[in-house]
């Protein structure tokens, strides 16, 4: 039972940027032993309430309880010294260190305290605690080495070391098969009946229905209602946070069968960050018009197959063509002249150049074209930003915004609409709605079926398997660096099963 005294409590907190009102008078209460789910749009202003809560803003107005107390965090580390702890959407890891090695940093209750630390004593805790929570991860390996998925549970792990009594996570599922998010919420749940507080972010709403007791919405910087979760649907939810009905989309023509292959790839070997072969022995076909999706737990070795399709991993055996051409291994140039398209799942670090400016990211391929000898021609670059901001649906001060301020789903356009510019024969799709809101993401998928419709060869890789189910021409699994193909019709179970390396009906290893 919650306590009568709020856990967290915010009053009138007002945030203003240049330009914008991030939160306007928002109103927010969690309390102690429950699962709080804060909803909204991109931009609606979750991320900068939460930054406020843990430190990392300071409110222009408004004032902020724990269990009853005023505090006004000035920085990170008075929030968890409070006992405020956050696993972000954009990882806040040393990409040098190992896991353990982050986990320990500023640890001021273990082996932080001391001047000398036992690297074997911190590995068994970093094992120990992620068998516990069923987020195992190498405790040596170090960050760079590690996919999107893997970096994910290090920020989960070290937000549990830290043992908050107020917890917020930030899209933490985004890269979570269905089973590994149902081990989360069970641990969540089990949080909370530890007697703290989890505020859950998630842009997922079954997630949102499935693990919380109450629901906050923010629209446009304003919270507008709190509701229980047993008296709301996850249509009313959607309806609350964009304003609008929202309709799922869904592939409903099929590409043809005797459309022309584009991409083929034959006998595929490469090598991981770590010099461990990661993909082995694919071989794929993907025709014009069709969306060909990869399904698989991340770290299966999907970023590396991906990495080699689009030449910035080179392969060390098979062959890779586009449309009959050669893709030379490990050369980004041989790949986009042969018209490979890529949406990253690394959308900060490896899709834009997040210091520079929309109109100088949506040219970074292009350049060349928009060069008058040694010089940039700075005026058709943003011409053209300001018809892609607008085609795109970019909600953005202008083209000269760095694109770093922008939120996760208006940055992720700007992605898109760069690779679509150029007109790609093959477009990879790398976890292309990992932490955007249900409106984005019906833009997003939108955006991959029109791809579709207009003779692109799509290769949809993602750990998502709603956005599969809904956007495939055909499946395909992932497992230890394998690539497999479903059966027509295959159900969630079967694809699961294949996703932990069973097949159907298999016993368990």
């Amino acid at each position: 039972m919650a306590s009568a005294v709020p856990a967290v409590s915010m009053v009138g907190i007002t945030k203003r940027f240049p330009g914008v009102i991030a939160n306007d008078q928002v109103d927010f209460e969690a309390a102690s032993g429950e699962v709080h789910a804060l909803l909204g749009e991109n931009g609606a202003g979750k991320t900068t309430l939460s930054h406020i809560l843990t430190g990392l803003y300071r409110a222009d107005e408004g004032t902020i309880s724990l269990h009853g107390k005023p505090v006004a965090f000035t920085s990170p580390r008075e929030a968890i010294d409070n006992g405020v702890g956050m696993v972000h959407q954009q990882f806040r890891l040393v990409s040098r260190f190992t896991v353990a090695e982050n986990l320990m940093l500023g640890d001021r209750r273990g082996a932080g305290r001391h001047f000398r630390i036992d690297p074997g004593a911190v590995d068994t805790q970093v094992r120990d605690l992620g068998e516990r929570y069923s987020l195992g991860v190498d405790p040596r390996a170090r960050i760079w080495q590690l996919s999107v998925g893997e970096q994910q549970r290090v920020e989960i792990l070290k937000a549990l070391y830290q043992e908050a009594r107020v917890l917020i996570l930030d899209e933490p599922t985004a890269v979570l098969t269905p089973r590994e998010a149902d081990l989360l919420f069970a641990t969540l749940r089990q949080i909370a009946g530890e007697g703290r507080t989890v505020i859950f972010i998630s842009h997922k709403l079954h997630e949102v229905m499935a693990v919380s007791d109450r629901v906050t919405v923010l629209r446009a910087g304003k919270a507008l209602a709190t509701v229980q979760t047993t008296d709301a649907t996850a249509q009313s939810l959607a309806t609350l946070m964009v304003g609008r009905d929202i309709k799922p989309v869904t592939r409903e023509g099929q590409a043809r069968p005797d459309s022309p292959p584009v991409l083929e790839v034959e006998d595929l070997w490469a090598e991981g960050d770590r010099g461990i072969t990661a993909v082995k022995g694919v071989s794929l076909t993907v025709r014009a018009g069709e969306i060909a999706a990869v399904a698989g737990v991340s770290g299966n070795g999907q970023r590396e197959l991906a990495e080699a399709i689009t030449g910035l991993r080179p392969y060390t055996k098979g062959s890779i063509r586009v449309k009959g051409k050669p893709v030379r291994a490990g050369d980004a140039r041989s790949a986009f002249e042969a018209g490979v398209g890529y949406v990253p799942e690394d959308r900060l670090g490896t899709g834009v150049a997040p210091s520079l400016s929309i109109a100088m990211n949506l040219a970074l391929k292009s350049f060349r074209n928009n060069c008058r000898g040694p010089f940039l021609r700075l005026g058709p670059m943003r011409t053209n930003a300001e018809h892609e901001i607008s085609t795109f649906e970019i909600k953005a001060s202008g083209p000269d915004q760095q694109t770093d301020y922008l939120s996760g789903g208006n940055l992720q356009k700007v992605v898109i609409a760069r690779e679509f510019s150029a007109s790609p024969s093959v477009l990879v799709a790398g976890s292309p709605t990992r932490g955007l809101d249900v409106s984005a993401v019906e833009q997003v998928h939108s955006f991959l079926l029109r791809a579709a419709e207009n003779g692109t060869a799509v290769l949809l890789i993602s750990e998502d398997l709603d956005e599969i189910l809904a956007l495939h021409d055909r499946i395909f699994v992932m497992y230890e660096g394998g690539l497999s193909e479903m059966p027509p019709g295959a159900s969630v179970d079967e694809i699961g099963l294949r996703m932990a390396g069973q097949a159907a009906g298999a016993p368990p290893a």
